[in-house]
């Protein structure tokens, strides 16, 4: 049923992203312009309408927003850490695998406060969970990035943790918590990107693991000088991330996979 699933999610998205969807509705609607079918003027506006949108208006801040300030970072915390937890989606396996040295994308922060807490901690276990997003098995796994990362920065092998199977946030829960079995009581911090926190917390909740929010990688903020601080291709992947995560919580609600539409602090 997981397979099914993630092979579903995988098809979805790539036939409904929004970039791609509205490039492809702009080309229909020239073609049929074109060939004299007035009607064609629908799909290129509304193709058109998106791009521009994002252009003008600070659009991908209004999708972005809400989800980056859902939860923050605790000024304290109460006891000891046991432990880190930090997810997949920050390493490029095939770039490491083709160059040899451990390659980054626009997530890093996730790898980087991941050490950064891990020396803050230096009795707490770090948890690194992801395998291959890839639809045809195989390969090297986001986990083999992040274990030969995380040797190259010094980290004691004895205090790491590596989860290689995961296709998605769901199954990062699900299989971290049934690998690590946390104990009732212990403090576990959870890395990712601050637009992602909302989905991966419901996952870990439903998985039966009340995780400590521990955001980075934020995109956007309320001072307006931020708005359109990103070149216009990268705002249209910032709206476009963030409709995918607008769709995942709706997605995983539906499906049992998250505690709430729209997990709270």
């Amino acid at each position: 049923m997981e397979t099914v699933f993630f092979l579903a999610s995988k098809i979805f998205w790539m036939l409904l992203r929004p970039n791609t969807l509205a490039l492809v509705l702009s080309l229909i609607g020239l073609a049929l312009l074109w060939r004299g079918r007035r009607f064609g003027r629908w799909p290129l506006a509304l193709g058109l309408g998106w791009y521009t949108a994002v252009f003008l208006l600070p659009v991908s801040t209004a999708l972005l927003l809400p989800l980056e300030s859902r939860f923050a970072r605790p000024a304290t915390l109460q006891g000891p850490v046991d432990g880190i937890v930090v997810l997949g989606g920050a390493v490029e396996q095939n770039l490491t695998a083709a160059h040899g040295i451990p390659a980054l994308n626009g997530a890093a922060e996730r790898m980087t406060e991941a050490v950064a807490l891990a020396l803050r901690h230096p009795n707490a276990r770090l948890v690194f969970t992801g395998g291959s997003a890839s639809v045809v098995p195989g390969g090297p796994t986001e986990a083999d990035t992040a274990r030969r990362l995380f040797a190259d920065l010094g980290l004691p092998p004895g205090r790491l943790v590596f989860e290689d199977e995961s296709r998605n946030t769901w199954e990062n829960a699900v299989l971290t918590h049934r690998m690590v079995q946390p104990r009732a009581g212990e403090t576990w911090l959870l890395v990712t990107s601050a637009s992602h926190m909302p989905r991966a917390i419901g996952s870990f909740r439903q998985a039966g693991w009340d995780v400590v929010a521990w955001p980075v990688n934020y995109t956007t903020g309320t001072d307006p000088g931020l708005w359109y601080d990103w070149p216009f291709p990268t705002r249209l992947n910032h709206a476009e991330g963030a409709m995918r995560e607008w769709i995942g919580l709706a997605v995983y609600r539906w499906t049992g996979r998250s505690s709430a539409l729209l997990p709270a602090p």
